[in-house]
């Protein structure tokens, strides 16, 4: 008897992940889609969970387009090209994007709060090219704008 390496969900999650690294994913309809060609059937619930626990998240291909791409770490490359500029006001931080990329550094960040690596901010929210982030202290928006530009590769 032949047994099994992994179970359905990590197989169905394993060929996700090949088809975001593909760049066949652009939205949960998609994952819906792909994988029914390839014979499973799953709801949008479902694909949802599984891109959440892949660590998928909303990015910008090559050719611009908005797609879903997978997450390691919670740092962006240095002299990242998705921040356009980050300013600070009380207890806020406001970070401009390229179009379609405020996704993906808010999922940075809200990564980096989760893993204990921004302490200081309590969460974020996205737009298509802007995030605001907000500090946990009424002041702490200047503090937290350095913490976010170090960490992603825009300060010192």
């Amino acid at each position: 008897m032949v047994k099994s390496l992994s179970n359905p969900s990590e197989q169905r999650k394993r060929l996700i992940a090949t088809l975001i690294q593909a760049g066949k994913i652009h939205s949960q309809a998609d994952v819906v889609k792909e994988l029914k060609a390839k014979g499973l059937t799953v709801t949008q619930a479902t694909a949802s969970r599984d891109l959440q626990e892949l660590g998928a998240m909303r990015g910008k291909g090559d050719d611009g387009a908005s797609r879903y791409v997978l997450g390691g770490t919670t740092t962006l490359t240095p002299n990242s090209q998705f921040i356009v500029s980050i300013t600070s006001s009380g207890n806020t931080v406001v970070i401009k994007t390229p179009p379609a990329a405020a996704q993906f550094v808010a999922s940075t960040l809200d990564l980096a709060m989760s893993a204990g690596e921004l302490m200081t901010a309590i969460g974020t929210v996205a737009g298509d090219d802007t995030v605001l982030v907000i500090a946990s202290t009424a002041n702490g928006g200047p503090a937290l704008a350095k913490k976010i530009s170090i960490m992603l590769g825009k300060g010192k």
